[in-house]
């Protein structure tokens, strides 16, 4: 399945049905601060989340129980490559300049963050062999 771009409401709503797992539009409504959007704009979002593929509903009785079918780690991936070949023609090394120059690291942020990224990286080779 081809993952689509999400609009900014939809995207808060999946990050809301993520971390639920499964939702009424009630659950969605509550999570959001003051002033909560009305619950037919949620409704709707939930509806066009669904036409494009990232939840699934079961009804159970009147009630829509929505839950995801695109997991948060797919879309994340989607969303970094999508920046990473429409803004730094692909290079991880030009974002990773751009956002160390950003947010000013020194080299002892950058050492920090090469050590976290090989520890994650050795990580994720033990689970592939095991």
């Amino acid at each position: 399945m081809e993952i689509k771009q999400l609009t900014n409401a939809e995207e808060q709503v999946m990050q809301i049905v993520w971390r639920l797992k499964e939702v009424v539009v009630k659950d969605v409504v509550e999570q959001f601060d003051e002033p909560k959007p009305a619950y037919t704009t949620v409704a709707t979002v939930l509806t066009v989340l669904e036409k494009k593929g990232f939840v699934e509903k079961r009804k159970i009785g009147n009630t829509n129980l929505f839950f995801p079918l695109v997991n948060k780690a797919e879309y994340t991936k989607f969303q970094f490559t999508s920046l990473l070949k429409n803004y730094f023609n692909g290079s991880f090394p030009k974002m990773a300049t751009f956002f160390a120059r950003e947010n000013q690291l020194d080299i002892q942020d950058l050492e920090s963050i090469m050590k976290q990224a090989e520890e994650e990286l050795r990580k994720d080779q033990s689970n592939t062999d095991s």
